[in-house]
């Protein structure tokens, strides 16, 4: 087995691999995997170096925490480091003829009501023990309080006035107990990273949007606002949901959309620079993400071990300083953005 560095979750107790699994494959995103294929998929994970393992209850409805759990439970329980989600409580679906999968390709049958409030919060922690078999995790994250999922400020300011008034007693009792190392926080657009810092006292974001090898817009005001609270980040879409990963391909998404032309052209620039030093663009996407001092990890989800074991020699591919250089000498990256090897 080989060993990855690991890095401390702002002031917490918790310190994670810098590369971690994300769960949201296990529960079947998009399309299925099989229970054989996950437990391999997380075998593989563990036999890497892997030590922190990320899921949620929304994950296929419960499915990835079911699954991640049935791999960690065979593991020493001070050996890895979990971090699972609150803001949705799940209940069995009264009627399987009008149940909506939304994303997931086979979920399991239940459907989920938003509660951020005390007695939701700890429900949804309580189920994920159960669910995952596990009797503690260490991180807890706020799951999907923001437009993407909620879609208008009079929702997102509701949800947000729940947490501070009710559900953020949760959470601070479970930290201040002991009962949990860390709470964060989950961001999939710019502005709330303040919004939650002005409310209450985070110490992690696990941010799918706005800082990768295509865009750095986080990194001048809300990275630099976490550099100064020390809360940390870890990325969870580090492909910004595959164009990053397969390059300026026909139909290449970007976070979850067909990516535009200006993206397709710039995802095209990159590539060809990353060609001109023998780097493959992923390589350079995922290396780009660890340089920033603010990240405590990544966590790309995988279907098989193979993508395992390719995102782990990704990170590992020498990568010249000049690649990082040209790229700012050719404005495709922000001039401050930090880079490996000073680049």
């Amino acid at each position: 087995m080989t060993t990855i560095p690991t890095r401390q979750v702002g002031q917490t107790g918790a310190h994670v691999t810098e590369f971690g699994l994300g769960g949201a494959p296990f529960g079947d995103l998009f399309e299925p995997i099989t229970e054989e294929a996950a437990q391999q998929t997380l075998q593989a994970a563990w036999d890497a170096g892997v030590r922190y393992f990320d899921t949620a209850p929304f994950y296929g409805h419960g499915k990835s925490e079911h699954r991640v759990g049935q791999f960690l439970r065979q593991q020493p329980r001070d050996q890895f480091v979990i971090s699972t989600k609150v803001g949705r409580v799940f209940r069995a679906t009264p009627d399987l003829a009008t149940f909506d999968k939304g994303a997931w390709a086979a979920p399991l049958p239940f459907d989920f009501t938003v509660d951020f409030s005390y007695d939701g919060i700890m429900r949804s922690f309580e189920d994920s023990l159960q669910r995952l078999g596990l009797p503690s995790v260490d991180l807890l994250v706020i799951h999907d309080l923001d437009y993407y999922f909620h879609q208008n400020e009079a929702r997102v300011s509701a949800y947000l006035n729940q947490l501070f008034t009710s559900g953020w007693r949760a959470l601070d009792s479970l930290r201040r107990q002991g009962v949990i190392k860390g709470v964060g926080a989950g961001i999939n657009e710019l502005g709330m990273i303040p919004r939650f810092l002005d409310l209450v006292d985070l110490d992690f974001f696990l941010v799918a949007y706005g800082y990768n090898l295509l865009t750095q817009e986080m990194l001048a005001t809300e990275f630099a606002l976490c550099a100064e609270r020390n809360v940390s980040v870890i990325i969870g879409a580090v492909f910004a949901s595959g164009i990053l990963a397969t390059g300026a391909v026909p139909g290449a998404r970007y976070f979850y959309a067909p990516a535009s032309e200006e993206i397709l052209d710039k995802t095209e620039r990159i590539e060809a620079i990353c060609q001109r030093f023998n780097t493959p663009l992923p390589a350079a996407a995922l290396q780009f993400l660890l340089a920033n001092p603010v990240v405590a990890a990544i966590i790309p989800g995988a279907l098989a071990p193979t993508h395992v074991e390719q995102n782990i020699a990704l990170i590992r591919q020498p990568i010249p300083a000049a690649l990082w250089s040209t790229l700012k000498a050719e404005k495709l990256l922000v001039p401050d953005a930090p880079t490996p090897v000073g680049g």
